[in-house]
């Protein structure tokens, strides 16, 4: 038995398979390709609300650290194991505010993933369709006005404007509406809606028959996406 334990071992010390440099360099090429390709795809056709030129700038050093620890690991057996145990005792923890940040992350690490394995053709493939359709949805998507905003409406004259005159204004000039604040005081009324508009004109009829009700009410519109 112990030598059976003892041969384990120096299988486990001496089990390793060359890499090939040229290989690694090959793929370090095609990675700096995609992941550039991929910063310009999300500064340009994500919505998310952070600060996307900082935030993409981290693909490159993410896609590449996980090709080479998959290329370093993927060569033996004790490392494979080592880096499990060492994982298990790291924590990573980033800031993750939309889902949309993460679909990217995942998108990169893939592509790190695979072409630490070598599966060169299967990525390129892979992340052309994946752009391709990113790219396309957003081409889509600007050919259409439809847009998700908020509204505040706001008058110091509550007697005049009331929030069941608000109501049927908003609810007969957009395509959905839903109420989120509402506050009202002796002199002041205040109303908050998360509308959904089809096209720019909807802002323009509301807007006008908001002031044939009150000529002194306030109005905003708010974009809740960043383009």
């Amino acid at each position: 038995m112990q030598d059976k334990w003892t041969l384990f071992q120096k299988f486990l010390i001496t089990e390793q398979s060359q890499i090939n440099i040229t290989d690694f360099l090959i793929n370090s090429a095609v990675l700096i390709v995609l992941t550039i390709i991929l910063e310009v795809t999300y500064r340009k056709c994500a919505k998310s609300l952070s600060n996307r030129k900082i935030f993409s700038a981290n693909f490159l050093m993410l896609a590449f650290t996980t090709m080479l620890i998959i290329t370093i690991v993927k060569s033996s057996l004790a490392l494979a194991l080592g880096l499990v145990g060492a994982l298990s005792i790291v924590r990573f923890r980033a800031a993750i505010k939309e889902p949309e940040e993460l679909t990217y992350l995942f998108f990169t690490i893939s592509v790190g993933l695979g072409l630490g394995a070598n599966q060169r053709y299967v990525v390129i493939v892979g992340a052309v369709v994946m752009l391709a359709i990113i790219w396309i949805r957003y081409f889509l998507g600007k050919k259409s006005d439809h847009q998700n905003l908020f509204l505040t409406i706001s008058s110091n004259e509550p007697d005049k404007l009331q929030l069941s005159h608000i109501k049927k204004v908003v609810e007969n000039c957009v395509q959905s509406a839903d109420l989120k604040r509402y506050d009202e005081n002796p002199g002041l009324i205040e109303t908050a809606y998360l509308i959904e508009i089809n096209n720019t004109q909807e802002l323009e009829v509301l807007k006008n028959e908001i002031k044939k009700i009150n000529n002194s009410a306030r109005i905003t519109f708010i974009d809740n996406k960043t383009y």
